[in-house]
């Protein structure tokens, strides 16, 4: 049974202590991350690099152009992170920041101490509740080291746009396989929106929200329709929807929202969301799983996903061949 005697934990609120990253991670997140860190001395030296290109700058523009949230600046903010903190066991509090910026976003920056700011725009457009899913998304990111990796792709990026033939393309192979993983870190740390709130509807709104609502006018939107466009999404036409599904996700950090609401009521429905609440999950006190063990679960679910595909480039194929002929 979960530990629940929380002062900062609201009723009802289950505390995960000892939680390993592992337990909500996306397999293909993982298994990336594991394959990484295997590599001797890899963290350490891109450690080493990011800090050089500038971790103390940003958290220096931070300060000096955002508010730090505190019992006494953003109390209300700050309570909530807490309890947050509280509910994931993360066991420190990195620094949170409210940036003045009109696109209602959030992030996670810094490697050797890692920050989180939220944009001044989220904290207008979202309820408490909803604002409380944007903060423990962002502590997911932190929790699973998504923030060093995320940032050497940032540097990977700027070094592709230079013009450099051969290593360029080199470069382009890697930012590419970077972007995939990073999708699916933004799927994990949505499971962690999820498990740190505990009010998927909550964190289902704040995504709705996230694409496409108003300060002015969050009483109009439906979660509902939200969640039937989510599945008219999923479902393709014709052979072109599968084509421009693919290559509009190509050069983007984040999975579409409508994408992202869709997995979480997926985990959900398959049970790993109840299972553990109920304190069914792997502790960072006992041994990690292999990596094979990650790699093999990884290759599963890349398996199951070019099946998806390959399904439904055929019925698409099928139906344009019927469709052409038709008109002979």
């Amino acid at each position: 049974m979960n530990d629940t005697s929380s002062t900062l934990a609201p009723p009802g609120r289950v505390r995960l202590p000892d939680i390993d990253s592992s337990s909500w991670e996306h397999p293909a997140d993982r298994a990336a991350l594991r394959s990484l860190s295997a590599i001797p001395g890899f963290s350490e030296v891109m450690r080493k690099i990011v800090a050089m290109l500038g971790e103390r700058g940003i958290r220096l523009f931070f300060q000096a152009n955002a508010v730090r949230v505190t019992e006494t600046q953003y109390d209300w903010i700050h309570k909530r992170y807490l309890t947050v903190l509280d509910t994931m066991d993360l066991g420190w509090e990195p620094e949170l920041f409210v940036s003045q910026t009109p696109i209602a976003n959030a992030g996670a920056f810094g490697v050797e101490e890692p920050f989180i700011i939220i944009n001044s725009a989220a904290v207008d457009l979202l309820e408490p509740e909803e604002l409380e899913t944007v903060l423990a998304h962002e502590v997911g990111h932190v929790a699973s080291e998504h923030v060093l990796y995320r940032t050497i792709l940032v540097i990977l990026i700027l070094l592709s746009q230079r013009q450099i033939p051969i290593a360029g393309i080199a470069i382009q192979v890697v930012v590419l396989a970077l972007l995939e993983w990073s999708r699916k870190a933004e799927l994990s740390s949505d499971r962690v929106a999820l498990l740190g709130t505990q009010t998927p509807e909550a964190a289902m709104s704040t995504l709705m929200k996230l694409a496409g609502g108003t300060d002015h006018h969050s009483d109009a939107l439906n979660l509902g329709e939200f969640l039937i466009q989510a599945e008219e999404y999923e479902e393709d036409k014709d052979l072109a929807d599968v084509v421009f599904k693919v290559m509009n996700l190509l050069g983007s950090t984040h999975p579409f929202h409508v994408l992202r609401v869709a997995e979480m009521q997926r985990w959900i429905r398959e049970g790993h969301y109840d299972r553990i609440l109920r304190g069914e999950y792997q502790r960072r006190s006992e041994q990690k799983r292999a990596y094979k063990e990650d790699a093999k679960e990884a290759a599963s679910y890349y398996g199951v996903a070019l099946k998806k595909a390959f399904r439904k480039v055929s019925r698409a194929l099928d139906e344009t061949l019927r469709g052409g002929t038709d008109e002979l």
